[in-house]
């Protein structure tokens, strides 16, 4: 039998690693909870518009939103669309002006003298206005964008009158700058302004002076600003940061929507790198699929993303059709305090949104993660090559973590960072199941154990290897966290690979360690001779079939990991995870608790059993799904660490419970299989 001996030192160091990256997630825990106020928000002009369905004054619908936890409003930029329905401003076509003269239609003297004079253009837009400071502000815009040769002012009946030369349609959905009315009465009403500035073609310091100047005296929580560009980009985004540090600004990042990182906006990741991170990613529910939703399912789902996604500024929308025996102003009420309610259970605050302050671990501590993983890596080496003495091991080790701690003592190291996150959410898992493997392999004789005993026996050896798990989980974190991978504005690449390589690296040690034909450990068997004797195997249709199953298998494994791959879930696990999701802090990850875990538990029974050493190794395979899982939670860094874990420890429990009934199942059935048997040979 081929022997696999654990270097001592090579685990030591991976201790020490251990000790550190506990550390280091320690301090990200604390971190993570001091980051607990959410803004609860909804736009100022979905309010109005709620207070016009429902006949209320709006200064009635945004007291009952107040009271019922809303905090921020978001405020728009003003457009001649918005302006020619709440009459403060008006803009008309010359065409218009025109028909109407020769209708006569066009009473004022004044214009109807503009017209013969030959001074009214069809192909212009003629700007009134009816609230001084909103004109004022309407014609300070319209100049920064088309320049003072394309606005024209003149005087008519008593009044300044804008010619403008633009497409009247285009023209009336050209944004035209904040609102300062609007943002007035936003913070009257008490709430806090989420300002949605856009930005200027050929932008320029005085532009960016220019918004922020309409924020003068506004109380304003975040800017999260419009469209594909943040104010100030590409070459001008120096003043906006200024502005952004002199006011003590949160800067709002767009959740994009396949919930990975975010929203396309030119500039934004150099401005918040700029801001330290002092920002906070904003989530609305879309549009098209709000209306499905349920009110109750809406409102879980906006606690969900915030304890998972680190989502500190929820933009709500307006429910545009009222639930059973209410009235639309109702049901939304209720929405918005549901949501207060239940995220206040969470332990949520309400107010700005909160943001993380600047999180970067010690350099000593990270460079001892980088030597534990190269000692991973060796140790991982020597459980496949059984040849490979102590003083290579010794070798391999210095040059590895020379390599790896190098760039982080020296402060760089961003992309040894992440090589070594994606080494431990690979390595740890295969070593995990390697380590059981040579457990039962030391077990010569089999054991005269009753089946209950068994089954605790196999129930903690899952506890053991997720521990295993668990060290890699608390390397990877360890590797990466900071504010960057907690905003998402970084993210651990190679989730696909993670799914995959620790069964190919397991795969590797079985069949150095397992003759998967005879079931013999025979030191003349290793992987590349099995490899041989697999290839060299007549194929049968039946068994071109089962590759093809499996082929299928893996493919919508690895496509259902991600939200990018569209693949569908049927709408009995929807309301499965939906269950899980409300009696649990955390839902357990379904390739742990229905695959992984349990199919742990029956590959212990395999061997228990003796059977063929084929299938121990097809489920071996499968088994390593669920450890790799617990790790690879870890890597999506926007969940916050304590989640995480709990995740795992509830995935861990539970599929071994039902890996526990599955082996029951198996010997209730041996049982009755076997008694068949025995009655029909009697008879």
């Amino acid at each position: 039998m081929k022997v696999f001996r654990y270097n001592r030192w090579l685990v030591l160091v991976i201790f020490v690693g251990l000790l550190a990256a506990l550390v280091i997630n320690v301090q990200r825990n604390t971190e993570e909870r001091q980051n607990m106020t959410v803004d609860l928000a909804i736009d100022y002009e979905g309010l109005v518009e709620l207070a016009e369905r429902e006949g209320q004054p709006p200064a009635e619908v945004l007291r009952q939103a107040k009271e019922a936890g809303i905090t921020s409003l978001a405020v728009y930029e003003t457009t001649f669309k918005k302006l020619n329905a709440n009459g403060k401003a008006s803009a008309t076509p010359g065409s218009a002006i025109l028909e109407r003269y020769q209708s006569g239609a066009l009473t004022s003297p004044a214009w109807r003298e503009l017209v013969q004079q030959g001074k009214i253009v069809a192909t212009e837009v003629y700007v009134t206005g009816h609230d001084a400071q909103t004109f004022r502000e309407v014609k300070a815009d319209l100049i920064r964008r088309l320049g003072a040769d394309r606005v024209r002012p003149f005087a008519a009946d008593g009044e300044e009158v804008l010619a403008v030369k633009a497409n009247y349609e285009a023209f009336l959905k050209m944004n035209l700058g904040l609102p300062t009315d609007e943002m007035k009465a936003v913070n009257a009403a008490g709430f806090y302004v989420i300002a949605r500035p856009s930005n200027y073609l050929e932008v320029t310091n005085d532009d960016v002076q220019a918004v922020f100047q309409r924020l003068d005296g506004i109380r304003v929580s975040e800017i999260v600003f419009s469209g594909s560009e943040v104010l100030g980009a590409p070459k001008t985004l120096s003043p906006v940061v200024r502005e952004f540090r002199e006011r003590n600004i949160t800067l709002g990042m767009i959740e994009d929507t396949t919930q990975l990182q975010f929203y396309k906006q030119a500039g934004l990741m150099e401005l918040a790198k700029a801001l330290d991170y002092r920002a906070a990613r904003l989530y609305t529910i879309p549009k098209d699929e709000q209306v499905k939703l349920k009110l109750d399912a809406a409102v879980e789902r906006w606690a969900n993303t915030d304890e998972e996604r680190n989502i500190r500024i929820d933009l709500l929308r307006i429910y545009e059709k009222p639930a059973t025996n209410m009235t639309l102003l109702e049901t939304n009420m209720k929405y918005f305090a549901a949501t207060r309610d239940l995220l206040q259970q969470k332990g949520f605050q309400f107010g700005p949104a909160g943001t993380f302050a600047p999180f970067v671990p010690n350099r000593i501590l990270r460079a001892l993660i980088m030597a534990g993983v190269a000692a991973a890596a060796v140790l991982y080496l020597s459980l496949i090559w059984p040849g490979m003495k102590p003083k290579y091991q010794y070798a391999l080790l210095l040059v590895l973590a020379a390599a790896a701690m190098g760039p982080v003592l020296m402060g760089h190291g961003a992309k040894i960072r992440l090589a070594a996150a994606l080494a431990s959410a690979n390595l740890f898992p295969a070593l995990a199941v390697i380590w059981q493997l040579d457990r039962i392999r030391m077990i010569a004789v089999r054991p005269k154990w009753s089946v209950p005993r068994f089954i605790v026996t196999a129930l903690l050896a899952l506890f053991v290897a997720g521990a295993v798990s668990y060290v890699g989980a608390a390397y990877v974190s360890g590797s990466l966290a900071d504010v960057e991978y907690l905003l998402e504005v970084n993210i651990f690449r190679g989730i696909k690979l993670t799914f995959l390589l620790p069964i190919l690296l397991v795969a590797v040690a079985f069949l150095q360690r397992f003759d998967v034909f005879d079931g013999k450990m025979d030191d003349a068997h290793g992987v590349l001779e099995q490899l041989k004797k697999i290839l060299d195997l007549p194929v049968k249709v039946k068994t071109l079939l089962a590759l093809f199953a499996v082929l299928v298998a893996g493919v919508v494994f690895v496509a259902r990991s991600g939200h990018t791959m569209g693949m569908p879930v049927s709408s009995l696990e929807l309301r499965f995870r939906a269950f899980l999701e409300q009696a649990m802090y955390a839902r357990p990850r379904s390739k742990e608790l229905l695959i992984g875990h349990p199919v742990f538990m029956l590959a212990a029974l395999a061997w228990y059993h003796k059977w063929p050493t084929m299938l121990l190794f097809a489920l071996v395979m499968v088994a390593t799904i669920g450890q790799g899982s617990m790790v690879e939670t870890f890597a999506h860094m926007r969940t916050p660490v304590f989640m995480s874990f709990v995740r795992g420890i509830g995935g861990i429990v539970m599929g071994g419970l039902l890996g526990a009934a599955a082996m029951v199942a198996v010997e209730v059935w041996q049982y009755l299989i076997s008694a068949a048997k025995e009655h029909k040979a009697e008879e």
